[in-house]
């Protein structure tokens, strides 16, 4: 397909909100890290000219992902995994530890996060495995190997430390129950997900009494209808308490202080309103600024440069994890909502985008790209607003970061290079 050829067929919806939400970012970027002594926007020793570099960077990248053929990227899917899965144990002997994470290599111009690349090589990997077997899933040996490939960089990540980008990649499980994977599975993940905040909110012997009143409402109201189950029942009780009686161990021996620390602010557990402040203002401590930051802004915003919060860097991170705060602030209401609409409406597209691909490999892939934006998209501003705890997620396209952004917009321009041979054509 010739270079004309693929801009005519591009989708130029998601190629603008791509292109409106990275310069909104480096605005926001700009403002958050800006001083009287920074003289010129190309200064590359400043965040907001090195964040400049990378954009330009990730135009190249762009350029490059469209001039290949579309086959290339099924083709060498599973040789990209297995180079990135080498990458990321590379790390355990020549990674470059920052902020306690050794989760990047040091080129000296440049820090490579691997991790970042490996979501693109995952979500590539999965799309070509499960278009491979041409199957809607239901055997159990096909489900153990869609896991697995999520499940590996996803164990290669968790040491470094960086909890949260393998996080991620649990998000490319709903790809699968797109593909077919039975509802009981994620029925099962959600039951023991309540468990265990049930658990650390209620205790166990609530929860048993919870669990006990439930069997005897399903005995008094639906004997008469169908027969129950005694045997699955009772075993899935004793699961039910087994694992929850397991939480508070795993909870004060396991974790370490700061993870229970946020569960704590999170879920409100200390009873102490004393203590819970002290946590508030120390492990909570950005998000409480980030809330503050963002309260102050009202709905117009203080203006671009105007934030007093901002200027007086009361948000750590603010440039990386916590920019949405700065658009809050700057922007208000009116800023935070038109992010959130940007956002919402790509969403929407894509899932528009995989529907209509005739191509396996390309409607599976389309559905891991937006599994991946949307995780990092709920968790970065859930965490920003105080209603999800802080595990470090950008925001994508919008973040200070040269390996995220340049990898974000790899994995969204991979989809819009293969929705370009797509054979049905739809809105």
């Amino acid at each position: 397909m010739s270079g004309r050829s693929i801009l005519k067929r591009i989708d130029w919806l998601s190629v603008l909100i791509y292109f409106a939400l990275v310069f909104i970012g480096w605005i926001n970027i700009y403002s958050s890290t800006f001083t009287e002594a920074h003289s010129s926007i190309f200064d590359f020793s400043t965040l907001y000219g090195k964040q400049l570099f990378f954009i330009g960077v990730s135009l190249i990248a762009i350029v490059i992902i469209l001039g290949l053929e579309v086959n290339f990227y099924e083709r060498f899917s599973s040789i990209l995994y297995l180079i990135t899965m080498v990458s990321l144990l590379g790390l355990f002997v020549f990674g470059k530890t920052i902020a306690g994470a050794t989760s990047w290599y040091d080129l000296g111009f440049f820090n490579l996060q691997p991790s970042e690349l490996a979501k693109v090589a995952t979500a590539l990997a999965l799309a070509k495995y499960l278009s491979d077997i041409q199957t809607d899933i239901k055997r159990r040996k096909d489900q153990l190997y869609a896991i697995l490939i999520i499940i590996i960089p996803a164990i290669l990540i968790v040491p470094q430390p960086d909890p949260g980008s393998a996080l991620v990649f649990f998000a490319l499980i709903f790809v699968i129950f797109r593909e077919g994977l039975p509802l009981f599975y994620l029925s099962i993940g959600v039951s023991f997900i309540l468990i265990f905040l049930i658990t650390l909110m209620f205790g166990t012997i609530w929860l048993v009494i919870g669990l006990a009143l439930l069997i005897i409402l399903l005995f008094t109201f639906k004997r008469k209808t169908f027969k129950i189950p005694v045997i699955p029942l009772t075993i899935v009780s004793i699961i039910t308490i087994l694992f929850s009686l397991s939480v508070n161990f795993v909870f004060n021996n396991v974790f370490e202080q700061r993870h229970r620390d946020r569960f704590s602010l999170w879920l409100r557990l200390e009873n102490d309103p004393t203590k819970l402040e002290q946590i508030r203002k120390t492990i909570g401590y950005n998000t409480y600024q980030s809330e503050k930051a963002i309260e102050s802004g009202g709905f117009f915003g203080k203006g671009f440069l105007e934030g007093t919060r901002t200027k007086g860097d009361f948000v750590p991170a603010q440039h990386t994890d916590y920019i949405f705060s700065t658009v809050g602030e700057e922007w208000g209401f009116i800023g935070t909502a038109s992010v959130i609409l940007l956002f919402s409406i790509l969403f929407l597209r894509l899932i528009s985008l995989a529907e209509r691909q005739k191509n396996d490999f390309a409607r599976i892939y389309g559905y891991g790209v937006i599994c991946i934006l949307l995780i990092h998209y709920f968790i970065n501003i859930g965490m920003v607003i105080g209603i999800l705890p802080t595990i470090g997620i950008p925001l994508p396209f919008f973040s200070y970061g040269g390996s995220g952004l340049i990898f974000f917009t790899v994995l969204l321009f991979i989809f819009l290079r293969l929705d370009t041979n797509r054979l049905k054509e739809s809105f």
